[in-house]
């Protein structure tokens, strides 16, 4: 199953941009997955909630949006930054 490599690698990248640190601050991981890319996106995404809602995470959840051709990418990455106005 490539889609817990991928779901890992997804980790990998959100540790990357905010830090082994702030990882339980990550609510929301925006992904877009195109529809060639050769992704099961329901395992896909039950792969993102187990590792999203373990540590070093908390309680992010994956936002996964389809798109026509090959293209896999993390589009965003939401943060609780403690702002009342979030």
């Amino acid at each position: 199953m490539h889609e817990m490599s991928i779901a890992l690698e997804v980790c990998r990248i959100a540790e990357g941009q905010v830090g082994l640190d702030r990882l339980p601050l990550v609510t929301e991981v925006g992904l877009l997955v195109g529809t060639d890319a050769g992704i099961e996106i329901e395992n896909f995404r039950f792969c993102l909630e187990a590792l999203l809602t373990a540590p070093p995470f908390v309680n992010a959840k994956p936002a996964l949006e389809r798109c026509s051709g090959d293209d896999l990418r993390v589009t965003y990455l939401e943060v609780d930054d403690g702002s009342p106005e979030d």
